[in-house]
Formats: structure tokens, C-alpha cells, sequence
């Protein structure tokens, strides 16, 4: 059992205290526990669509964004200084407790009705 957690807010605002492991991507932790995040490219920062606004309080526990990364959120609507990729923030125990708001854009394609 893990020590970490993560917090995530969904898009449709709903909040969920999700166990998260250490070293794993942001980007996996919440596309394994179903919270819909689209990620289509992986986790390779390829696309964007795992574009997360992470908690102020965190934000600087992270390496800043490579080159690759600030491309790919320059591309994105509505980013912010919190705005980061899923994808490229690994979790570890200094992160637990950490709040992260899925961005639009990021949302799976709906189902049909």
C-alpha cells in the first residue's frame, strides 16, 4: 500500500484522493484510476492533452518544463504559470497531498449516446 496520495479534481469538478506510487507519472496514476484524462500520445509530451493545472504550493517540488514541454502548452488554450503536462511530473513522497485540476482539453472523447 502506498504512503502517497494524489488529490484530482475532474472536469466536471468532482474531487478524488486517488493512491498514487512513487515514480510514476502524473499522467499514468490518473488515466489508471479511470478519471478520464485523454493522454493520447502516451505520455511521450507529444500532445497535450494530459494538460493539468498543478497547486501553487507544488508547482516548484517539479523540474521546470523542458523546451518540449512549453511548446506543447504554448499550443494549449487557457495555460497558466501552474499549467503543466501530466506526463512529465513524476510523483514522489515530498508530492503527497498534491492537488492537480484537470484542464480543458484533456477530457476523453464522450461516448455515444
Amino acid at each position: 500500500m502506498s504512503d502517497i496520495f494524489l488529490n484530482v479534481i475532474d472536469h466536471k469538478g468532482a474531487a478524488h484522493r486517488v493512491e498514487a506510487l512513487d515514480g510514476w507519472r502524473v499522467m499514468e496514476i490518473i488515466r489508471d484510476w479511470g478519471l478520464g484524462v485523454k493522454a493520447e500520445c502516451g505520455g511521450a509530451g507529444a500532445c497535450g492533452t494530459c494538460h493539468v493545472f498543478v497547486d501553487p504550493d507544488f508547482v516548484d517540488l517539479f523540474q521546470p518544463p523542458s523546451d518540449e514541454e512549453l511548446e506543447q502548452l504554448d499550443a494549449l488554450p487557457g495555460t497558466t504559470p501552474q499549467s503543466r503536462l501530466s506526463c512529465q511530473l513524476l510523483m514522489r513522497p515530498e508530492c503527497d497531498g498534491m492537488v492537480v485540476r484537470l484542464a480543458p482539453g484533456s477530457e476523453q472523447d464522450q461516448e455515444a449516446a
